[in-house]
C-alpha cells in the first residue's frame, strides 16, 4: 500500500484469506477543508485481471462466452448465466500473456496480435482489481480447440460467436449485463473496429 500525504493508516485487520483476501483498514483521511476524519473500509483483493474482445471483420462478429456466476445468481440473476467477454486473473503473468492464455483456454482461439486499449477499476468502492482491456482479430485458422475453460477451476464455458450488432442489441434487452463486456462492445462500435481495413 503506497503512502499518501492525505492518508494515514491506523490499522489493518485480515477478515478472510480463503478464495481471495478481504481486509478491513482503519485510516485517517485529510479532507479538503483541512480536517482529518477517521474512516474504515473493507477491501477485497482478488488481484488484477485482463479481458479481451475477439472480433472478425469479414463476418462482423465477436466471440463471447456464457458461464455460471454465483454472485450474480445470489443477486437475482435467475439462472446465474452471464454472457461475457473472455477474461481472467493475471496471477503471475503480465496482462498480455494472461489474456492470450485465457482466450485459448476459454474460447479455443489462439491469438497472437492482441492490442491493449485501456485500463479501468471495475468496482473501486470495494474491490482493488484493475482490469486491462484488449482486442484481437480472430479467424477460422485461429481455432485450436473447443475451449470451455479449466474444469479443475470449476469452469464450464459455452463459446458464442455473434454478430456485433446482435451483441449490442443484447445489452439493451439485458441479455448482456456484464460491465467489462458492455465496455468492450461499445468500444468496438464507437471506434468502428469491425469496419477498418485489415
Amino acid at each position: 500500500m503506497s503512502e499518501h500525504p492525505r492518508v494515514r493508516i491506523q490499522g489493518v485487520q485480515l477478515l478472510s484469506d480463503d478464495w481471495y483476501i478481504l481486509k478491513k483498514t482503519t485510516f485517517d483521511y485529510l479532507r479538503r477543508d483541512g480536517s482529518w476524519q477517521r474512516q474504515s473500509r473493507e477491501t477485497y483483493d482478488r488481484g488484477n485481471g485482463a479481458a479481451i474482445l475477439l472480433f472478425n471483420r469479414e463476418k462482423k462478429s465477436v466471440i463471447l462466452v456464457r458461464q455460471f456466476r454465483f454472485p450474480a445468481f445470489v443477486n437475482g440473476l435467475t439462472n446465474g448465466m452471464l454472457v461475457e467477454a473472455c477474461a481472467g486473473v493475471l496471477e503471475t503473468n503480465d496482462p498480455e500473456t494472461c489474456i492470450k492464455r485465457e482466450a485459448e483456454e476459454e474460447t479455443g482461439y489462439r491469438v497472437d496480435n492482441v492490442r491493449k486499449i485501456f485500463e479501468a477499476y471495475m468496482s473501486p468502492g470495494l474491490v482493488t482489481e484493475k482490469l486491462y482491456f484488449f482486442v484481437a482479430e480472430y479467424s477460422s485458422h485461429s481455432k485450436v480447440s473447443d475451449g470451455g475453460g479449466e474444469e479443475n477451476d470449476g469452469e464450464d464455458i459455452e463459446v458464442l460467436e455473434l454478430p456485433l450488432d446482435t451483441a449490442l442489441g443484447m445489452i439493451e434487452t439485458g441479455a448482456i449485463a456484464d460491465a467489462k463486456t458492455i465496455m468492450l462492445l461499445q468500444y468496438a462500435k464507437i471506434h468502428g473496429l469491425l469496419d477498418r481495413p485489415a
